[in-house]
């Protein structure tokens, strides 16, 4: 039987998952859960369950992981534990700061419910938390650097639209181009945050909104932009539709090290996305699938992408992936 998911929200994040779903034959959509009304999703068509989020406990026999699509600001930090009681669940909470304790809420949930959780999945954190993880082991005496777009955060663009005020945002991260030129080039920099990005906002106000409110509350948010140079454009909607739709992203994760009497080393990862939701949302789904395995081995509590084992993620036997891709 195929795995039976359940995707709650349905922005960017949501459309993506039930697009990689269609990719993956061991999986299916299940149902869509949703705060918003349900005939507003536009889903009929699709013959595809959409069910108030208020009566997903209903469902708890008929899903057999949840995918939780909203927004690490606001939305996980309260859906992911709270659904956790009665599903495994797998999130893409990416606020770096406060991944402990969302860690922690989840899995006394998870625990006290029997269920498995696995948070922060994506790209960063998620793939690039892995490389990072393999590079240090790989070359304990370096250095890390970790740089992002140019790209269109999807995270620090819902925190934007949340601020009273704001109607619609895009924010892109862009590398500084000379931090990431000294890294290649083996000087092992000490670099702060505002040294290695710049952030810009495209924003549009509603109506009767304080611009320079709007522009203090952005520039001072922790954790998303206090730590950096921030430009903040204020735009019309007209103009942010036509030129701040794309929501391609990417970056590089790299780790200069020495081995041995002093041989340097350089590993680079580097991701280039046209969509940055619909590729997140691939990685969601193959930890779907090994949050799974997991609950079917008798795992319980939450995890992250350094829990997993790589295998669990395909869908494809040991024995074919030792052939294959060993």
């Amino acid at each position: 039987m195929r795995i039976q998911i359940g995707i709650v929200g349905y922005g960017n994040l949501g459309r993506g998952v039930l697009a990689a779903l269609r990719q993956n034959p061991d999986m299916q959509a299940a149902a869509v859960f949703t705060r918003r009304r349900p005939e507003s999703l536009g889903l009929a068509s699709q013959s595809l369950p959409v069910v108030p989020l208020t009566e997903a406990e209903k469902w708890k026999d008929k899903i057999d992981v949840m995918i939780l699509c909203g927004g690490s600001a606001t939305d996980l930090p309260v859906q992911t534990p709270a659904l956790a009681q009665h599903f495994n669940v797998v999130d893409s909470f990416d606020t770096h700061a406060h991944i402990p304790a969302h860690f922690a809420a989840v899995d006394e949930a998870c625990r006290q419910a029997g269920t498995v959780g696995i948070i922060s999945v994506g790209w960063d954190p998620g793939l690039f938390s892995l490389n990072r993880l393999y590079a240090q082991a790989v070359l304990p005496q370096g250095k890390d650097y970790t740089f992002w777009g140019k790209g269109v955060s999807q995270g620090h663009s819902d925190a934007v639209r949340r601020i009273p005020g704001v109607k619609d945002a895009r924010q892109y991260t862009i590398p500084v181009p000379k931090a990431l030129e000294r890294v290649r080039a083996g000087e092992n920099p000490d670099l702060s945050a505002r040294q290695k990005h710049t952030r810009v906002c495209f924003v549009v106000l509603q109506d009767g909104a304080d611009a320079a409110d709007v522009e203090r509350k952005i520039k001072t948010m922790p954790n998303y932009f206090a730590e950096y140079d921030t430009t903040v454009h204020f735009i019309s909607e007209a103009e942010l539709n036509a030129r701040h739709r794309s929501l391609a992203h990417g970056g590089f994760v790299l780790r200069s090290g020495v081995t041995g009497e002093g041989n340097k080393h350089l590993i680079e990862y580097r991701l280039k996305l046209d969509s940055n939701p619909e590729f997140t949302s691939s990685v969601l789904v193959a930890y779907a699938r090994a949050a799974h395995r997991l609950l079917l081995e008798g795992a319980r509590g939450c995890k992250t992408v350094f829990d997993v084992p790589p295998a669990y993620l395909s869908p494809r036997t040991g024995e074919d992936l030792r052939a294959a891709l060993l």
